[in-house]
């Protein structure tokens, strides 16, 4: 029996003579060694790995391995990738505007938007007066409701109230759009309502009585406007305006009774004047020729109806007197580029208005 040197296991380091097949040993050693990426790897087959992201990939390049040689380049290769996906990341520019659109005068977008230049605010920069009157339309429309008043006046109070109704309605209106309050229903409503409350109180107490029974419904109408505006919800810059607006147009339409309270030969001298006076000054002249050729006019007819009902040279001052409060009137309906309905309403009513307290004064 011959000596054997005892079996000292598998150095995995010692050459061993080739084999024509691996054993079990031989696989399990050749896959750990792939695992740690040394040169025995290189003999097999290459595995593919799992890609990396994409958010990875376009930042790092592809790791060689063991490639010494290529190392210097890679700091290049990733910088370079870096600024291609800068570049991707980055906002496209906005093409910068034409010619044209350069001298169109817009000014830049924004969110919230640009308020709305009014045709007042326009006609100011352009150097226009921003004043716009009724003109010839509504103008004959209150020489109509003028007439109206003048031909039933000397007839009957009763008579008188149909008219004067028209003319406080148009009045409350009138007033509330002139001011930019619209809809304004109830302050429509209570000032209509107070100028049939002094209809109502003169047609009682009668002319006589005329003054306490005009101004008594007035006192009462403020305390009313009053304490609707204190029980709105706006706020207090919106109340006291609508306060105002309110006060103003009751006081408007009751003062309005002055044609009923006045004597009924003055009711219609005052009546028959305005008409006269909103006519000419429609005419297309100079303002201040207008003005001239307005009051001269009224004062024209005063004469011609105090002729007719007695009155003789007290018709010419009631005449002139109304002419002078139915052009503040006019004016007053002119302000600040009004709409076509304040012409037909404020434009129609309130020189008439106006003009009630001359003519029941200068009656007297």
């Amino acid at each position: 029996m011959t000596n054997q040197p005892p079996y000292e296991g598998y150095d995995p380091y010692q050459q061993q003579p080739a084999q024509p097949q691996w054993g079990y040993e031989e696989q399990q050693y050749a896959t750990q060694q792939w695992q740690g990426q040394t040169w025995e790897t290189q003999t097999h087959a290459p595995v593919q790995a799992a890609e990396p992201p994409a958010a990875e990939t376009a930042y790092m390049p592809p790791q060689q391995p063991y490639a010494p040689a290529q190392q210097p380049q890679q700091p290049a290769f990733t910088q370079q990738a870096q600024q291609a996906q800068a570049q991707q990341a980055a906002p496209t520019p906005a093409p910068s505007a034409g010619p044209a659109e350069a001298g169109a005068g817009y000014g830049p977008a924004t969110l919230a938007g640009n308020a709305r230049v009014t045709d007042a605010q326009r006609a100011r920069l352009e150097g226009r007066s921003p004043i716009i009157e009724p003109g010839m339309q509504p103008a004959l429309l209150t020489g109509v409701l003028g007439v109206l008043l003048a031909v039933a006046a000397p007839v009957s109070s009763y008579a008188l109230v149909v008219p004067l109704v028209i003319l406080q309605a148009v009045t409350a209106a009138g007033w509330f759009r002139l001011n930019g309050m619209w809809p304004a229903r109830q302050g429509i409503a209570l000032a209509f309502l107070g100028g049939l409350a002094a209809d109502a109180a003169v047609l009682v107490a009668g002319r006589d009585q005329a003054p306490a029974a005009i101004l008594g419904p007035l006192g009462v109408w403020v305390l009313l406007s009053l304490v609707l505006q204190l029980r709105s919800h706006a706020d207090p810059d919106t109340r006291m305006y609508g306060l105002m607006a309110t006060v103003a147009s009751s006081a408007l339409t009751i003062i309005a009774t002055g044609f009923l309270g006045a004597e009924p030969d003055a009711a219609s001298v005052g009546a028959a004047a305005v008409a006269v006076a909103v006519v000419a000054r429609a005419l297309p002249l100079p303002t201040v020729a207008s003005v001239a050729v307005s009051v001269l006019a009224a004062t024209g007819a005063g004469i011609a109806v105090g002729g007719m009902t007695g009155m003789d040279t007290r018709g010419a001052l009631i005449g002139a007197g109304a002419a002078v409060c139915a052009l503040a009137g006019h004016r007053a309906a002119s302000y600040d580029y009004p709409s076509r309905f304040v012409h037909f309403t404020a434009g129609v009513a309130l020189p008439l208005a106006a003009a009630a307290p001359a003519v029941w004064i200068l009656g007297r």
